[in-house]
């Protein structure tokens, strides 16, 4: 398994605590589990959705390669319900992909680190638990110094460790 892929999981429609456990199990399917975060209550990003989400960080070691990791995540996203309707709306299942490695990919359908997780809470407080001191390969800082800087003020509240 040749690739660190940082995933956050997330969603706020159904039995999320359920989804979240049927990603994981669907997601053994691409590679192994190697660290996962505590799962988080969070409040809703990007004003679209009307309900909190829940939220979980994991590592996978993969021997996928980028693009087609991405589409076998969106398969699972599908299986689980996923409709993409608007952007930041509710949702069943949502994967992302933080890290790869300590890549920059730039790809029209795929770009990594994410391009927005400096800018979120409810992504970097699980990172920060399972991996503080990861270095952001374009921010060049480490997941804790980049949270101390995050202008976000929504509650992400643990809910499980």
């Amino acid at each position: 398994m040749n690739n660190e892929v940082v995933l956050i999981l997330g969603g706020n429609l159904g039995d999320t605590l359920t989804l979240i456990e049927e990603a994981k199990k669907l997601l053994l399917n691409l590679g192994e589990l190697k660290g996962k975060s505590s799962i988080y209550r969070t409040e809703a990003w990007g004003n679209v959705a009307d309900q909190d989400f829940l939220n979980q960080v994991v590592v996978i070691s993969t021997d996928l390669e980028p693009l087609e990791f991405l589409k076998e995540i969106q398969g699972i996203e599908k299986v689980l319900g996923r409709k993409r309707v608007e952007t930041w709306g509710n949702r069943t299942m949502d994967i992302d992909i933080l890290y790869w490695n300590q890549e920059v990919i730039d790809h029209e359908n795929l770009k990594v680190p994410h391009p927005y997780l400096q800018r979120r809470k409810f992504v970097l407080i699980p990172l920060v638990e399972i991996l503080p001191d990861q270095i952001h390969p374009i921010l060049n800082q480490t997941n804790s110094q980049i949270l101390e800087v995050c202008p976000d003020e929504s509650l992400v509240e643990i809910l499980e460790p």
